[in-house]
């Protein structure tokens, strides 16, 4: 039977809740865990915790392993077992502890010595109402221990068996002789918690050892003679760790795996994955820590307890705190703030009883203390700075600030009162009816009028109602459109920072103005169905008639909003709501009135690319974008397969100064030939795409007619690649301007592009610019791109060789040396610098040919652009790459 036991144990126990599994085992305690701080604390160290929590810090204790808490006392007399009592706020790896020391006694790693360990919630015992011997309650829950002689209480076999108590705070134990009558037999039947009292006590098999976690606020519960050794569990708090941003988001073993899970959300989003959102993956860690948690009167005796939603009580208290520093910016809390948000109102004595215990309990799980140092934080605190608390995890702010606001806990004076009356007015209707019945006969006309006015209460209040949603809507909008966070990083890229500090130079100076642009995000995440029934589940219900109210609302202001041209971190950040939201109908409305999505310099992640994807795929077949830009957002292979589906929504696809090779081609060249994409525009500037990758993708276009500019600039085309292209022009006839600049072309291959698109029906302009092409190869270009004969189109081809065209000026001067001067920075600048030299030597000949003043002034004016572009690139400094090349 034991070995029945550890297996049946070892499956149990090995078992990962949804939220986790969702992570593909990632999080399982074979592949990832490390042993929280557990400190063993003195009975009266034990005592003061429990009066101020916070100022654990100043008691020194040994750091202890859960199997030398075991190791038997001084104190405790031979023959008995040890009672040993682990305490620890929420959040600090009770559970995670058990689990794992269950998992590790199944595979005989640790408390070997034990022969039989027993686990017990005491959530299920206390939910049991009747009466169970010992013997009873082990069977009932493991078959195969029935009738086991280890619990039999013969001799002193009960030395080889651990017991284990998980959650003792969910069970009112009481130890007075009068409430719980003394046992020592275990095959007597008696009510589960008369039982566990009785083996604390030592009367019910003393030999036994027993192990209790249990909340720091229960530790009064089991009196001190009954507990052999107290051991407080702290998370991650071990001050011989190096400090880091990373390492202080991850002081909890909780907020660890809040950590993680962003981490991977961020970092290993998969399209094959299930969807997640940032909003699922707190409210996950919410239900994980809070699910079914209760916060009683603080009183142990049962008759008066009264239970209510541990989660709906942090709502209204520290969600509140979140809000009101949501709403004036302000991240740091003083504890007089504090105790006028988390304290409130309190009146009764259980109420002061319940908030004694949250605060004991819970508090610390979301607040941590913080030093307010003035400008700097890594200045050393001094006696004057005040005492300020901080959320442990930032974005959490901003969760509990949108929770309490969906939640409708923000409400108005003036709608407490009217939802108050109307209430009333609503469970009384049937009596009021009847009453005006019979009044109606008897008193005047004007006084039955006010009668009717109360009537129509109820719908006042809807209206009051309706108006307070559509302000949540119009909060959540004015949130995400701030002017003063639209150069901000995007919202995403915020997070990551928050937990792995910023990417590049760290900023001289801390400032207090932070931008809260999760806030609107998490509340626009709340309102979706997944959300709302994990909610629901925390007794933090938010009505579908809210829901419903706020959409419309929403929507109306998103659109009004996105008729304002947006910076495209704002933009990203838009995509990023309506991902959260997961409502495919308003983000099909919202996008119908979006023509172009511009993410220029956005640096995209799998994560983003997915969230793009997903957005683009709630629009119809017949929705495309007349511009989908992604220059210079670090686009690699991966991403763009990720990104395949999107686009077949647009007709102009930017994907300039990326890192796409030779085998993105292949997606590309799939994505032309694909029926339901119709792109018009294709720029590939400044991708290493070479003479291979070009070769791919230009074997799409026999088969594509959609497609009229094609940009090939700075791809590594060469002689080749301009060649393969010219043979296969004449089999696409739709193509109307081709970019070939900067690809080291020679004249040869030149010359054979320029005659194919001569004879070309509809190409009419031609870029060759910052190619290595003689003086004779840029004249005769010029000269053929004229039709050789009458019979021909008579159409001229533009062809952007040079500045110059034989003596004369190119009217295209100014296109070329814009394009120059945006790219510079991206490109060879001694190659850069070589060929406007040649500019300046080309133009300078062309000068001198000149007999009218006018054109030499013309040339003078062309020449000072050609030298001030030399001039900057000589000086090294940069230009701003705005990704609009040709």
């Amino acid at each position: 039977p034991i070995e029945i036991h550890k297996r049946k144990l070892f499956l149990w126990f090995s078992h990962l809740p949804q939220e986790e599994k969702q992570f593909g085992g990632y999080f399982s305690p074979e592949t990832m865990h490390v042993d929280p701080l557990i400190l063993e604390r003195k009975a009266e160290e034990s005592a003061g915790l429990f009066s101020s929590p916070l100022q654990t810090e100043g008691l020194s204790s040994p750091s202890v392993t859960v199997e030398q808490l075991f190791k038997p006392t001084d104190a405790w007399s031979e023959g008995r077992g040890l009672n040993v009592l682990l305490y620890g706020a929420v959040g600090t790896g009770k559970s995670t502890v058990v689990r794992k020391l269950v998992l590790d006694w199944c595979t005989g790693t640790t408390l070997t010595h034990y022969k039989l360990l027993v686990p017990f919630s005491c959530e299920d015992l206390g939910q049991l109402s009747k009466t169970a011997s010992l013997r009873d309650l082990v069977s009932r829950k493991y078959l195969h221990l029935r009738k086991h002689p280890l619990l039999s209480g013969e001799g002193d076999q009960a030395k080889h068996v651990l017991f284990l108590f998980n959650g003792m705070e969910k069970m009112k134990l009481d130890f007075r002789i009068g409430a719980s009558e003394l046992c020592s037999d275990p095959n007597e039947a008696l009510p589960p918690g008369v039982v566990v009292v009785n083996l604390l006590r030592k009367y019910l098999l003393p030999e036994a050892s027993i192990l209790v976690t249990t909340r720091l606020s229960a530790l009064s519960h089991i009196p001190q003679k009954y507990v052999s050794r107290y051991a407080q569990i702290c998370g991650f708090n071990d001050p011989d760790r190096p400090e880091s941003q990373l390492a202080a988001a991850c002081f909890l073993p909780s907020y660890c795996w809040l950590t993680c899970a962003t981490l991977h959300f961020l970092h290993f989003t998969d399209a094959k994955a299930p969807v997640r959102t940032l909003t699922g993956i707190y409210t996950s860690f919410l239900r994980l820590n809070f699910g079914g948690e209760v916060l009683g009167s603080g009183t142990n005796v049962p008759s008066l307890d009264h239970h209510s939603s541990l989660m709906l009580y942090v709502v209204r208290t520290v969600g509140k705190l979140a809000f009101d520093g949501v709403t004036y910016k302000r991240t740091s809390f003083s504890e007089k703030e504090l105790e006028q948000w988390i304290g409130g109102k309190t009146k009764t004595d259980e109420e002061l009883c319940q908030l004694a215990m949250f605060r004991t309990d819970v508090v610390d799980f979301f607040l941590a203390p913080c030093v307010e140092s003035g400008k700097h934080l890594l200045q050393e605190p001094s006696e004057n700075d005040e005492r300020r608390y901080v959320f442990a995890v930032p974005a959490m702010q901003e969760y509990l600030a949108a929770l309490y606001v969906v939640l409708g806990e923000n409400k108005s004076a003036l709608e407490k009162l009217t939802r108050q009356v109307s209430v009333a007015i609503g469970q009384a209707s049937e009596d009021v009816n009847a009453l005006f019945s019979i009044l109606s006969k008897f008193i005047p006309l004007r006084i039955f009028a006010v009668f009717n006015l109360l009537k129509l209460f109820p719908k006042l209040y809807e209206k009051i109602s309706s108006h307070n949603k559509g302000s949540i809507a119009r909060t959540m909008a004015a949130e995400m459109f701030r002017t003063e966070d639209s150069y901000n990083e995007d919202v995403l890229d915020q997070v990551e920072q928050s937990l792995l500090g910023v990417h590049g130079p760290q900023p001289q100076q801390y400032s207090e103005d932070q931008p809260f642009e999760l806030y609107p995000i998490f509340m626009g995440g709340l309102l979706h169905y997944g959300n709302r029934v994990l909610l629901q589940q925390l007794d933090c219900s938010i009505q579908s008639t809210t829901v419903a109210q706020i959409t419309l609302a929403l929507r109306k202001y998103l659109v009004r909003e996105l008729s304002k041209p947006q910076p495209p971190e704002e933009l990203m950040d838009l995509l990023v709501l309506l991902y959260e939201f997961q409502n495919p109908r308003v983000t099909a409305e919202v996008l119908a009135s979006i023509r172009t999505i511009r993410l220029t310099n956005i640096r995209m992640t799998s994560l983003k690319c997915f969230v793009l994807r997903s957005v683009l795929s709630c629009t119809p077949a017949s929705y495309h974008l007349d511009k989908l830009d992604l220059s210079s957002c670090l686009l690699t292979h991966d991403m763009l397969q990720m990104l395949w589906p999107a686009f077949r929504h647009t007709h102009n696809l930017n994907l300039q100064f990326n890192s796409l090779g030779p085998e993105s081609c292949i997606l590309l060249r799939d994505l032309l030939l694909d029926p339901k994409s119709s792109i018009r525009s294709l720029q590939l500037c400044d991708n290493p795409l070479l003479e291979s990758g070009a070769c791919t993708l230009l074997e799409a276009l026999p088969e594509n007619q959609s497609l009229r500019h094609l940009s090939l600039m700075h791809t590594g085309l060469g002689d080749q690649g301009a060649l393969e292209l010219a043979e296969r022009l004449q089999k696409h006839t739709g193509l109307q301007e081709l970019n070939v600049a900067y690809n080291n072309i020679g004249d040869n291959a030149a010359l054979a592009l320029v005659d194919a698109c001569r004879e070309h029906p509809s190409i009419h302009t031609v870029h060759l610019y910052l190619n290595p092409l003689s003086d004779v190869g840029k004249q005769s270009l010029y000269v053929r791109g004229v039709p050789k004969s009458h019979s021909g189109s008579g159409r001229r081809v533009r062809v952007l060789a040079s500045v110059t065209e034989g003596s004369d000026l190119s009217e295209d001067w100014h296109p070329i040396l814009s394009v120059i001067r945006e790219n510079a920075s991206s490109w060879d600048r001694e190659r850069v610098k070589q060929q406007l030299k040649v500019f300046l030597r080309d133009l300078e000949w062309g000068r001198q040919q000149q007999q009218s003043l006018w054109k030499r002034l013309h040339f003078r004016r062309v020449e000072k652009g050609v030298r001030q572009t030399l001039q900057m690139l000589e000086k090294d400094t940069g230009f701003p790459s705005t990704g609009n090349s040709k």
